[in-house]
């Protein structure tokens, strides 16, 4: 039920000053109660749409496009191909990486084999030089350098393959880029080739088409830092958009930027947006029904027990039969209530519909019974 308003009567003590009641006079205003609790409004905020990814495949070899498999608006997933180019020159560059790696691993067996002749020759001389006289001493030292150098030819010839294979991969691995794959599943927003069209890098149509990510969204909210104070991670946030007049839906916060822009003094903030059934898309504008929150409970008083001079805010507290002004800060309006931050404490009594014409220090009686 209601509480009965107090009835309270001021004698004024400030006849004095201009525009004030006088002292003989008196005056009856209704008090109200300092009261603490939990902020529960929301603030409208912009906020946009956005795919939770977004690439623009473009090709990384020059080649023509021999085959493109999609469109403005096609859905794809995963590894699916997205277009096939062709380029003549690398079948070219290939075929003869390919035909040195054939030669450098001949000469290569080549040269493993006349190591191991030379190598074996050295060992049966130096297995019959342990016998005195049987070979001289300038043979044995030249079929000792002979395997030497023929060792160290064939570890050359290893480099050689080695640098050959890695020659052949790398035109593979270029080859590889004539086919373009989506790296994730999602919906073609935009192309820009045709079959027979010249692509690749440093030429005018090096990009191929866009592709985003759709049935997941990012709705991306400027916060003022004055509510910042709710956006931490798990937070539910409503929004609507015009698309759907009416109708609400919901995000969940899941990366604030912790840090303020200095230009716009806002915090950006990305919810979530699970948008498996395709009915919202990229680039929409959200109106979002951001929560207001503090880390501890607010004060609250009456919208009318606050007064507003060219030189302070403030309420009129009642304390000890006699009127205080106590400056304030006004928060955030709750209905008929405006959350209030100042040197007060729940449960202590203001004047509901407060003036300046009441001055510091004024008398305030009960009325009789």
């Amino acid at each position: 039920m209601p509480r009965k308003p107090v009835i309270l009567i001021v004698s004024m003590i400030a006849s004095w000053i201009p525009g004030f009641i006088s002292a003989q006079e008196s005056v009856t205003v209704e008090l109200a109660e300092v009261e603490s609790g939990t902020l529960q409004e929301t603030s409208a905020l912009p906020g946009e749409l956005l795919p939770f990814q977004q690439v623009e495949l473009t090709a990384k070899v020059t080649g023509f496009v021999e085959d493109i498999r999609v469109d403005r608006g096609s859905r794809v997933g995963k590894g699916d191909l997205i277009a096939q180019l062709s380029a003549p020159e690398l079948d070219a560059r290939k075929a003869e990486a390919q035909a040195q790696v054939a030669s450098a691993e001949a000469d290569l067996a080549e040269a493993d084999a006349r190591l191991a002749a030379s190598q074996s020759t050295y060992e049966r001389l130096s297995k019959a030089a342990e016998t005195p006289g049987v070979v001289a001493g300038n043979d044995l030292i030249r079929t000792e350098k002979t395997a030497e150098a023929d060792r160290a030819r064939v570890a050359a010839l290893t480099r050689s393959v080695e640098a050959a294979r890695a020659a052949l991969a790398s035109v593979e691995q270029m080859t590889a880029y004539l086919r373009v794959t989506a790296p994730f599943g999602g919906v073609v927003t935009e192309r820009s080739v045709h079959i027979g069209s010249l692509t690749g890098p440093g030429t005018a149509a090096s990009h191929l088409v866009r592709l985003e990510q759709v049935d997941r969204l990012r709705l991306v909210t400027p916060v003022p830092e004055t509510y910042a104070a709710g956006a931490f991670k798990e937070a539910e946030v409503r929004f609507s958009v015009s698309a759907y007049p009416g109708e609400t839906f919901t995000a969940v916060v899941s990366r604030p930027a912790l840090s303020v822009s200095p230009e716009t003094r806002t915090m950006a903030v990305e919810a979530d947006v699970d948008n498996r059934e395709g009915r919202l898309a990229p680039g929409m504008y959200a109106e979002v029904a951001w929560p207001l929150r503090r880390e501890k409970e607010s004060l609250f008083v009456p919208r009318t027990a606050v007064v507003e001079t060219t030189e302070r805010v403030f309420v009129i507290r009642i304390r000890d039969g006699r009127a205080e002004w106590v400056d304030v800060r006004r928060g955030v309006f709750e209905g008929d209530r405006v959350e209030i931050f100042g040197e007060l404490e729940p449960g202590e009594q203001v004047v509901r519909r407060a003036t300046d014409e009441i001055p510091p220090g004024a008398s305030v009686e009960s009325p009789s019974p």
